[in-house]
């Protein structure tokens, strides 16, 4: 097997909605009720990339998990967190996936002189819990009762994870474009806790 960890194409969208469609449909973990039509996502998928790292795990040559970091809030003062998002193919969980894909997101946003990312998760999804405090996120507070989907009002968490000290001015964020598929972490993954 050949695994690797690679920037997002826009020829990937595809793969990827396919994907993430199930945790819309089948799951509370997305809090999207319907699944976006293909031209909305590859919208979507372009406009983050465009300015944050957009990250696929690919194995033989077939897109298997994602991770992505898009903005905290729009207020300027919140340029320096990111929100972030990892979803694995449902058959590939369990495979160390979304550590490998962190680890790589987590080296590129410091590179770009990012401080902290929030994930927001569904209390209910323990597994998701977990996996944030293995790769060093720390709890932020829970909002109670923020979401409904499948005939349930759901609590959401809010983990949070820094990569420097927040001291002293911010230097300016180095663009996305700046970096490339060689600067990613290449097999073997060492997850920066």
């Amino acid at each position: 097997m050949k695994d690797l960890i690679r920037f997002a194409k826009a020829d990937d969208a595809c793969r990827i909605l396919e994907i993430y469609a199930p945790y819309i449909t089948d799951t509370v973990i997305s809090f999207e009720y319907d699944v976006p039509t293909m031209e909305d996502f590859s919208a979507r998928v372009e406009e983050i990339r465009s300015r944050y790292p957009y990250l696929v795990y690919e194995r033989d040559g077939l897109v298997i998990g994602y991770a992505y970091a898009s903005a905290y809030s729009s207020r300027a003062a919140y340029n320096y967190t990111v929100d972030l998002s990892v979803y694995v193919d449902a058959a590939c969980c369990g495979q160390n996936i979304g550590e490998c894909l962190y680890a790589a997101m987590f080296d590129i946003l410091a590179k770009q002189g990012f401080y902290s990312a929030y994930a927001c998760i569904t209390a209910t999804n323990q597994n998701s819990l977990k996996f944030h405090r293995r790769m060093g996120f720390t709890d932020a507070g829970t909002h109670p009762v923020a979401g409904f989907k499948h005939g349930k009002w759901l609590d959401v968490c809010w983990y949070v994870k820094h990569f420097k000290p927040h001291t002293g001015a911010p230097l300016p964020l180095k663009p996305i474009s700046a970096f490339a598929d060689k600067d990613l972490l290449q097999p073997p993954y060492k997850p920066n806790k």
